[in-house]
Order: C-alpha cells, then structure tokens, then sequence
C-alpha cells in the first residue's frame, strides 16, 4: 500500500479528531504548494496575499458580506509552520480527553461552532472599539486557535480536576491550565495580534457555554451535525439497485413435484393400512400432520 493510500485509509477510518488534524495539515501543505508555484513564476508575494484574502476571514463588514465563506474556511488556515505545529499539537491533547468524555460528533460540532464564536467576537470588537479603526480596513484573522480552544475550555470546564502531567511543572488540571490560557489571551490584546487574541476569547466563551447548555440537557452542536450530514450526503454515490431474479417452476415441473407428493402419501397410507398408525417413522408421521392441517 502507498503512502497517498495510507493517508486515505487512515482518514477514512479515523476518529473525528484524525479527520480534523488532517483537514488542517492539508489545507496547509495545499496553500504552501500553491504559494510555491507562484513564487517559481515571479508573483510569491501576490499569491500569499491572494490565499489569505479569499480564505482569512476579514474584520470589515462590507468585505465580509462579498466573502461569507470565510468564516469557515479562515478556521482551518495557517501561514507559519510553528503556528499550525501549536494548534495541531493543542487539538490532539485536548481531543483525546475530550474524547474520552464526549463522543466524535459533539467534538465536530464544538471545533466548528468554537470557530465561528471566535470570528463573530473578532469582527465585533474591531468594529466596536476605536483602538482597531485604523487596521480595519486590512484587519483579517486565520488559524483554528479559537476552534481549538473551544475545546480546550469545553473539556476543562465539563472535567476541571482531570490532572495531566506537564514537563517541568509536573500533574496539572485542566481547570488551572484553562485560567491561565484565558487570562494569557486577555493581557495580550494590547499586543502585537489583537485579533487573534480576541478570537480565542470568542472560542473560550462558546467552550464554556456550551458545556453549561450541555449540562442543562441542551446539546448546542445537533444542527452542525444534521448540517454536516446533509453535505456529506451530497457527495455520495447513489446506492445501488440489487435485483435478483428467481427462476419459477415450469408447469411440467410443478406438475412432477405434484405427483411424487402424492405418490408419497400414497405410500404413508398404504403402510398405514397395512401395519398400524404406529409403524410409521417420525418424518412420515410430520408429513401427516402437515397435510391435515392445511386448509
């Protein structure tokens, strides 16, 4: 088996949390092949700035409204390697304890809507406060940091005393490793990416909402799932028709099978006449009590 067929096997039978990694490492390699390409015909800058332009999600409304996808597809972008390396290796920590609580499904649906809370704060706010009135016009945002740590929050606050073992500091819960990633992010908004920033606060907040809802009996990710299904269903084959074909008796045959259960009726009662009721064997005593039953 090829490495290409490998990968395609083991996407195909992953778990939810494998499908989500490889989304992100393709999206990446593909952009990083496409930005080479360009680069080899002289226009490596241009082809960076197309790709983000048409997949980073633009904090401008008037932009937004002529590039609505990108609220989704901004979410599985990265342009640095140590940055999709950080977020890949933060969802498989984090994905496998969420896992071993919560099922795939809800794991979807918490990636997605955590990305989507993330892009809605992040518009809000630079159109809200006047610290952004300058960079709005440029102001874009991409990577699945805020769809990350929608799980990350999710997991520490439905699990907050699960403990996990950190280098140099040793058993950490998760309770006090979700704080410190929040208030990390909310002292950094003054920094160098505002944005991002205020986007994993919009993926904490819908984390620790929706386990809240959860709790309550409200599973805030069923429609991404039914969503999600429908799409998926698109783009499968149509099931195939099985006909099978069953050969009938023939009339001369019906008729031969007619008179070989008559002729061993005949025989039944012939022993019967002969010997008694009590000679006959237990097949030929069923095959009576078929015949006087039918009607």
């Amino acid at each position: 088996m090829s490495v290409i067929e490998e990968i395609k096997e083991s996407f195909k039978t992953g778990s939810v949390l494998t499908k989500l990694i490889y989304v992100n490492l393709g999206v990446f390699v593909a952009v990083k092949l496409v930005q080479v390409v360009f680069f080899l015909f002289g226009a490596g800058e241009a082809a960076t700035f197309t790709i983000i332009h048409w997949l980073a999600v633009p904090a401008g409304i008037s932009e937004l409204i002529t590039r609505p996808w990108t609220i989704f597809t901004y979410m599985f972008l990265h342009e640095g390697f140590l940055h999709i390396l950080f977020n890949i290796l933060w969802l498989y920590w984090f994905g496998r304890i969420f896992l071993e609580y919560l099922d795939g499904r809800k794991l979807f649906g918490v990636y997605i809507l955590g990305g989507l809370a993330g892009a809605f704060l992040y518009i809000l706010a630079f159109n809200l406060f006047p610290a952004f009135s300058q960079i709005l016009p440029v102001a874009r945002a991409l990577g699945a940091s805020a769809a990350v740590l929608a799980i990350v929050i999710s997991i520490s606050v439905y699990v907050p005393n699960y403990t996990i073992t950190l280098l140099f500091l040793g058993p950490v819960k998760l309770k006090y490793i979700a704080a410190v990633m929040v208030v990390l992010d909310i002292i950094s908004i003054a920094g160098a990416n505002p944005g991002g920033h205020i986007a994993h606060l919009g993926g904490a907040l819908f984390g620790w909402f929706y386990i809240r809802q959860y709790r309550q009996g409200t599973d805030l990710t069923r429609g991404v799932t039914v969503v999600s299904q429908k799409i998926v269903s698109w783009f499968k084959p149509p099931a195939k028709m099985k006909v099978e074909y069953k050969k009938t008796a023939s009339d001369h045959d019906y008729l031969m099978q007619k008179a070989e259960r008559q002729k061993r009726i005949d025989d039944i009662l012939d022993k019967i006449s002969k010997s008694g009721y009590d000679s006959l064997t237990k097949e030929e005593k069923e095959i009576l009590f078929r015949i006087s039953n039918k009607p």
